[in-house]
């Protein structure tokens, strides 16, 4: 079996020149057929995925939370399956946090009821999620709303990613002997950084240190950023596999 990571966009809070907002694209085949999952669809990111595969192909999306760069692009999407000239498409699952439906029906200034319920079939993040190869897991991490860590496990790898958190124990049980750790590194050594928000390189570093991963690939810097930048702190914490998530970039798994 194969299966690969695609970065669809990986800009931090908010799209930049180079790359959409968060958006990453698994896919594996079993049984014959292709399974494509996404991890967040943050704002411009539906765009670029027509780039990679028909958006109309994906099985499930799992959004890791509620902030417009990890979500906003649902609205699009939703559009996109109701009115498709080949017709509505079917109901596809989508996790999240709890309020998912509330905030994406109020960010397209839907009622609530039905919303996107039409459209998408929503849970909450919890137990473990199988879909075709791929399994899914959830973890709480510290950031100003309800935000989750999700873990991919597919063919006996497995890929992390942190979504948006400040440094926690529950990542780093997460991502503990992770082959790939996708983590965010929003935040720069030596700034007055506010605690339990985001991420600096270092912390990346420390974190894949001490979940003993394979790779780290930091993303969701800032456009404002220089990204080599949150490479040079990784450093100082980590001397294994390292790279910078770019649009476009293909993991094989």
């Amino acid at each position: 079996m194969t299966a690969r990571l695609t970065v669809i966009g990986c800009s931090g809070s908010y799209p930049g020149p180079d790359s959409p907002a968060s958006c990453y694209l698994l896919e594996a085949e079993q049984d014959g057929r292709a399974f494509r999952i996404l991890l967040d669809l943050g704002n411009g990111s539906l765009g670029q995925l027509h780039r990679y595969v028909d958006p109309l192909t994906i099985d499930a999306v799992f959004i890791s939370h509620l902030h417009a760069d990890h979500c906003l692009d649902m609205c699009g999407y939703y559009v996109m399956r109701k009115y498709h000239p080949t017709g509505a498409q079917p109901r596809i699952p989508v996790w999240g946090p709890a309020d998912t439906p509330g905030r994406l029906a109020r960010a397209y200034d839907l009622p609530l009821e039905p919303g996107m319920t039409e459209e998408f079939d929503f849970f909450a993040h919890g137990e473990p999620v199988r879909i075709g190869p791929f399994t899914i897991e959830s973890t709480r991490v510290v950031h100003p709303v309800d935000a989750f860590a999700l873990k991919v496990t597919v063919g006996g790898r497995t890929v992390v990613y942190s979504g948006d958190t400040g440094p926690c124990p529950e990542l780093t049980e997460l991502a503990a002997g992770a082959d790939v750790l996708l983590c965010e590194a929003s935040f720069r050594d030596g700034a007055d950084n506010p605690p339990d928000l985001h991420m600096t390189g270092s912390d990346c570093g420390a974190t894949a240190t001490e979940a003993g991963v394979a790779r780290l690939v930091l993303t969701h810097i800032p456009p404002w950023h220089d990204q080599q930048d949150a490479l040079v702190e990784a450093r100082t914490t980590w001397s294994g596999p390292l790279d910078l998530a770019v649009a476009g970039m293909v993991i094989e798994l």
